[in-house]
């Protein structure tokens, strides 16, 4: 016999919601006004009283993100001393992690050489394994130099990322100025999802380029599409326009993954970088939880619990007839499998389908001159 009782508990059962990481990124750049400082900024921020008066790379660029981005815009800049070391950025980085948790990181002072490129591929790797974070990085590229010609800038940067795969970096050359802080700027875009391209024309022209007028080299030539291709097939993302197709727009989110990788557009990291923020919170809930065993109904039951993520990233809307799709498309039977290695090991295999996105469009028109009538 047991002595009468009454036991109630509250069981935490994780349904609520997880703060969103996506859109929120770091600028690094030098300045005077707070450096060596993590700042907070958004829509609302005093430029002038956080980052200094005067002009600079970081002030502009961090703008011109802002304006890009549009409402609800919000992220962290990190100013470096003007006498910092090449490699204070990195440490920037790792100090931001206190306080800053981000998708992306921007630094907006010019590299130059492979060592800067090289170590924001370790840095990605670096804060995966200490911290769970995925982390992608754009890094400004310098513009042509004096007396430099097209010709010659495309040869040095052909050199700058010969030989490099890293996923999860892009090179932007500040030709007109403010790439960096526009390109970032339009991936934050509420308007769209974060598995739309930068190149989608529908979301609008780009803002606050940094200048009016098409930038030139050394020898006073404006550039031209043909350079701007060129250096998009070197995988530099960089802006571009349509002849008799009034603004400016994107190429595309190139990054320096290897020729044939899955993620050579930033879109495609992006969406598995936030499914892996996710569905790591959701293996961390089912540690030492023995309801996760090798039984057909808890596997079956746990293909459901892991695939919530990419049920909740499919969702799409219909608007007037016109469908809006989600971030990726639902999950089908079998894109998610359990297999137990051990009585304490389990490892978790999911798919993640993207959509497809027309980037190049062919129209074909065909004449028809047939008589379609006869007279009686």
């Amino acid at each position: 016999m047991s002595w009468p009782q009454v036991t109630v508990n509250q069981v935490n059962q994780l349904q609520g919601e997880t703060k969103e990481i996506e859109r929120t990124v770091l600028y690094i750049g030098m300045g005077k006004t707070n450096a060596g400082k993590t700042v907070a900024v958004n829509t609302q921020s005093d430029f002038d009283a956080l980052l200094g008066e005067a002009d600079s790379p970081l002030k502009s660029n961090v703008k011109a993100a802002m304006l890009n981005a549009g409402q609800n815009w919000a992220g962290y800049v990190h100013v470096l001393a003007q006498d910092s070391e090449p490699e204070a950025w990195e440490d920037a980085v790792r100090a931001a992690q206190a306080v800053a948790s981000v998708e992306g990181v921007v630094l907006v002072d010019d590299v130059s050489d492979k060592a800067p490129i090289n170590a924001a591929s370790s840095l990605r790797s670096e804060l995966i394994a200490k911290y769970g974070r995925w982390v992608w990085f754009a890094l400004a590229v310098q513009a042509p130099q004096a007396e430099e010609t097209w010709a010659e800038y495309l040869e040095r940067l052909s050199a700058l990322q010969q030989g490099i795969a890293a996923s999860a970096v892009q090179l932007v050359p500040r030709l007109w100025g403010n790439e960096p802080g526009v390109l970032v700027g339009r991936l934050c875009n509420r308007a769209v999802t974060i598995a739309d391209s930068p190149a989608r024309v529908a979301t609008g022209a780009l803002l606050e380029l940094g200048s009016d007028t098409l930038p030139v080299d050394g020898t006073g030539a404006a550039v031209d599409l043909a350079t701007l291709q060129a250096l998009e097939k070197q995988r530099y993302s960089v802006p571009m326009w349509y002849p008799d197709y009034d603004g400016m727009y994107w190429s595309d989110g190139r990054t320096l993954d290897a020729e044939g990788g899955d993620y050579q557009v930033i879109e495609y990291l992006r969406t598995v970088d936030k499914a892996a923020r996710r569905i790591r919170l959701q293996a961390i809930a089912k540690i030492a939880d023995r309801s996760l065993n090798s039984t057909p109904s808890s596997i079956a039951a746990h293909q459901a619990y892991f695939a919530k993520t990419l049920r909740a990233m499919a969702i799409s809307v219909q608007i007037n007839g016109v469908t809006f799709p989600g971030e990726v498309k639902s999950p089908q039977d079998g894109d998610v499998t359990i297999v137990w290695k051990s009585a304490t090991a389990v490892e978790v295999y999911m798919v993640v389908r993207p959509y497809e996105c027309p980037k190049s469009i062919t129209v074909s028109l065909l004449l028809d001159t047939s008589i379609e009538g006869v007279s009686a």
